[in-house]
């Protein structure tokens, strides 16, 4: 019990202090998952069983459109992401006429690595992937990948934290883009570098952060250019890729 209280006591602290941010005259405050997020899945449990069905049915998908997609979505740098809502917004989303946007990302893409890389190293749960040579979507990050642990996953909780801007920024094409969230969380689950529940955490840990941020100042202020942005874009827009958009609406009906 005293050192559960110990750990609480840390994880308050560090979301207090949050992290600070060149340009904030406030730090970024994020709420710590370590409290929130219940335990990975037990050895032997039927959610470990669960895990491991989706982690080996998905091994099938090498190579088809849905694997290809889940590649995409491996790369997390804002101006890619931003370009991977663009079929669920409607219109393209192009990062350089989006400066307010991109640099909301920017500004939240340290501190969230650092709270989820906090809470990984909390609870040190292995990847799908180690023990196994089964075919992960990016072969070439296995070896960074073997050094660093899957709960919850970074990836879903990025997508699932930039998906609720877009939402609230566009309500009404907000069904579209948390569904796009979804896709993009489970896209970590077809590469073979999450178990489905660290995904499921993912969306947790994303919703987390969104909830935190609305009453701090510099991202209320933020946002409202956001908005402005997308609503000034939007007037003008250009229609997304069909190609893309048909590979996603094909992976919407998924099930893992």
């Amino acid at each position: 019990m005293q050192h559960r209280a110990s750990v609480l006591c840390a994880a308050v602290c560090l979301s207090l202090i949050g992290w600070p941010q060149a340009g904030l005259t406030a730090p970024v405050l994020l709420p710590d998952g370590r409290d929130i997020l219940p335990l990975p899945p037990a050895a032997g449990s039927y959610a470990q069983q669960a895990d491991v069905q989706a982690y080996e049915s998905t091994r099938a998908l090498k190579g088809n459109s849905r694997w290809q997609l889940a590649q995409n979505d491996a790369d997390l740098k804002p101006q890619h992401v931003i370009d991977d809502f663009s079929c669920a917004a409607g219109f393209t989303l192009n990062p350089e006429k989006l400066p307010s946007l991109l640099s909301l990302l920017n500004t939240l893409a340290a501190p969230l690595e650092q709270r989820v890389t906090e809470e990984k190293d909390f609870w040190r749960r292995p990847r799908p992937f180690i023990g196994n040579d089964a075919a992960i979507c990016t072969p070439e990050a296995r070896t960074r990948l073997t050094t660093s642990f899957a709960y919850p996953s970074g990836h879903t909780t990025w997508g699932w934290l930039v998906a609720s801007i877009l939402a609230s920024a566009l309500p009404d094409r907000s069904t579209q883009i948390m569904q796009r969230g979804r896709i993009f969380g489970e896209s970590r689950i077809v590469c073979g570098v999450h178990w489905k529940s660290d995904v499921q955490a993912g969306y947790v840990n994303g919703g987390a952060m969104f909830a935190a941020l609305q009453d701090q100042p510099w991202f209320v202020a933020k946002m409202a250019t956001v908005r402005a942005e997308l609503g000034s874009l939007r007037t003008r827009s250009t229609p997304p890729n069909t190609k893309t958009c048909t590979m996603e609406h094909e992976a919407a009906t998924n099930i893992f």
